[in-house]
């Protein structure tokens, strides 16, 4: 494996100012812990895990209502218990805010549906103790379930804030989400309280929620309550306003549950079936984001955390969770592309983001659209660039870099809803080369195996956890003998955290997500990610988008691999078609030429962006599209009409 030298090298003075830096200060006058490196630093938290994440709870002065006694029960996976006995609650230590001033601004508020809000720290812990009074005159408490259809907006963040200081669990879905996806989330879990807004602005457009909201109520008859949150026009029937939810003053109080104790279940996309309401705990939600937002992201005091997201993805809880380290929070709801591309510059240099997260698509379609943030907009404050939620191509690397230089720091990762954060990223001590992940996050030993569970370096693998972490799923709700956690994570490789990712490792530990593992290109016996295919394609001239899937032969043959692009201009004429050919054949091998190319209006994604390659393949290999996807999972559900007539065309020849 060939590497490209670094774009981006860390500094020991940069090192020294972050919040990593302060850690090896800690370690080194506390515990006698020096590295020489990252590479060192990493194989410790991860050999000696136990002892890791204890100085992630004494560093962040974690406060556990009644003390551990140890920090590991048990190793096993799964089953892993951490700091069993131990009681603590993650409201408590967000709301603390790193000891921020109640004067100090907690959030910033971008939509499109009203003004700018602003929300002190001081108000944004008085409006959680009224929200949480106000839901225990709803007869909710721990362990009761708090489901919410709002968008990313003040009152969200304080709801949940609300219900986790209970000790109740939370579970959110963006107001885009249709009723019938919404249902088959929510029915699960049973919730007491649904909060719900009657609409929402989406650029110039008005959507109105209130028929939808009447369609989720019906659907789930567990229901003791409904919140209506005013926001856009209408209003939601028999429902609790907000205000008045919020009417009587209180006591900010907590409730101590066990480490493990469910703060928040998150939904797996449903792209490949029922979607799985996985559950994360107080605690180990606390102890990544606490890790992961300072010493990865490098937030600490006084910093903004900028990231557009919808309330569905885990993005948003990640976003909240940078109140654990007293950073500020930008909230964006509506059209991030509204009214066009510099939007999300323009917020991120008015609101003064440190932090700017964005979609590895924004990157790269501010490259081909020519932006020059840093010289358009004063991102004076901007320190980090972090990008997620699919493969970011070398040439959306080195974009970032001319436009900014040395100064920011682009911190690709990649991880999910699995584990609520990061398996491989990047950060102030690790150097950034183009179209690669810097390597894997403190306390996640992160490696390739092939079909033998053997370990694999600069070869494809799949990706896994070989060592327990702390903000692995508490189980799956309802999955009460854990049969269903098991088959979905541990069945492959026994006693190993199996992600369904494809990755290649280097010798020095950086790496690439190629893509799903099970949409894997295998052609004659080569194994190729998606991802690498698209690395090529999407750079030729004309192509803005593209997807390919590979239709296995029953007989054993080659099969089929089909490509579809997106393509600006005349069309796909010959030229075009010849010249993706010469590229993909010369770029990959000759096994991996297409056996057709076909040009569509849209390539089909998910609402976090990931292109849903798994479901075309398998609406072309004859499957029903309802037993494969939900319409609301579809960021623009007519993207699928060509694939569902070609799947027509197929079955009729």
């Amino acid at each position: 494996m060939t590497q490209s030298p670094p774009l981006w090298s860390p500094s020991d003075a940069a090192l020294q100012r972050s919040e990593l830096g302060r850690y090896l200060r800690y370690l080194a006058e506390n515990h006698a812990l020096r590295f020489p490196d990252y590479a060192a630093l990493h194989r410790w938290s991860v050999s000696e895990s136990a002892e890791f994440w204890s100085s992630i709870s004494e560093f962040f002065g974690v406060r556990f209502a009644s003390p551990e006694r140890a920090v590991l029960g048990s190793r096993a996976m799964p089953g892993a218990e951490w700091f069993p006995g131990a009681t603590l609650n993650y409201a408590e230590h967000a709301l603390r805010g790193a000891g921020a001033a109640h004067s100090a601004i907690a959030l910033n508020a971008y939509s499109q549906t009203r003004e700018r809000v602003d929300v002190t720290w001081g108000a944004l812990r008085d409006q959680v103790a009224r929200a949480r009074a106000g839901l225990r005159r709803l007869g909710v408490g721990p362990g009761d379930r708090v489901a919410a259809y709002l968008p990313n907006i003040p009152e969200t963040v304080a709801a949940y804030l609300a219900t986790a200081s209970l000790g109740a669990v939370w579970a959110g879905c963006a107001p885009e989400f249709g009723a019938r996806s919404v249902v088959d989330r929510f029915a699960q879990i049973e919730p007491t309280v649904l909060f719900a807004a009657p609409g929402y602005r989406y650029g110039d457009k008005h959507v109105d929620r209130r028929g939808t909201v009447e369609e989720i109520r019906a659907g789930l008859p567990t229901l003791r309550a409904v919140v209506a949150v005013a926001y856009g026009p209408g209003e939601l029937r028999d429902a609790v306003a907000w205000d008045d939810l919020l009417g009587e003053s209180a006591e900010l109080v907590f409730e101590d549950v066990p480490f493990d104790h469910p703060l928040c279940v998150l939904f797996s996309s449903g792209t490949t079936g029922r979607p799985k309401p996985i559950v994360h705990g107080h605690g180990g939600v606390l102890l990544e984001h606490l890790k992961n937002h300072a010493l990865s992201w490098d937030l600490g005091p006084g910093d903004r955390m900028m990231w557009f997201t919808t309330t569905a993805w885990m993005m948003w809880n990640a976003l909240v969770s940078g109140l654990l380290v007293g950073a500020g929070l930008v909230l964006i709801d509506g059209n991030p592309l509204f009214p066009d591309l510099d939007a999300q510059w323009q917020i991120a240099a008015e609101s003064g983001a440190t932090l700017m997260g964005a979609s590895p698509g924004y990157l790269m379609a501010c490259r081909r659209a020519g932006l020059e943030p840093e010289r358009t907009y004063d991102l004076s404050a901007l320190r980090q660039i972090g990008a997620a939620g699919s493969p970011l191509p070398p040439e959306g690397y080195r974009w970032v870099h001319a436009q900014f230089g040395d100064r920011v720091l682009l911190n690709v990762g990649s991880g999910g809803t699995d584990v609520c954060g990061g398996i491989v990223q990047g950060g102030p001590w690790q150097p950034v080369r183009a179209g690669e992940i810097s390597g894997p996050a403190l306390g996640v030993a992160a490696v390739a195996f092939d079909e033998h569970g053997r370990e694999v370096i600069g070869e494809l693998g799949e990706l896994v956890i070989t060592v327990a972490m702390p903000s692995m799923p508490v189980g799956f709700w309802g999955d009460v003998d854990g049969s269903r956690y098991r088959e979905a994570y541990f069945e492959a490789y026994p006693g190993v955290w199996r992600h369904g990712d494809w990755a290649r490792f280097s010798p020095n530990g950086s790496c690439v997500i190629a893509g799903r593992s099970d949409a894997t290109l295998n052609r004659g016996g080569v194994r190729l990610g998606t991802a690498e295919f698209y690395r090529v394609a999407e750079e030729v001239p004309g192509i803005t988008d593209s997807l390919v899937v590979h239709l296995e032969d029953p007989a054993g043959g080659n099969g089929e691999l089909l490509l579809f692009v997106v393509v600006c201009g005349d069309g796909l004429d010959a030229e075009l078609h010849d010249r993706l050919v010469t590229e993909l054949r010369g770029a990959l091998s000759p096994r991996h030429v297409p056996d057709a190319i076909t040009a569509v209006p849209a390539i089909p994604r998910n609402r976090t962006g990931k292109k849903l390659e798994l479901p075309v393949k398998r609406i072309l290999s004859g499957a029903a599209v309802a037993d494969v996807v939900g319409p609301d999972v579809l960021a623009d559900p007519a993207s699928l009409d060509p694939f569902i007539a070609l799947a027509a065309a197929r079955r009729a020849t």
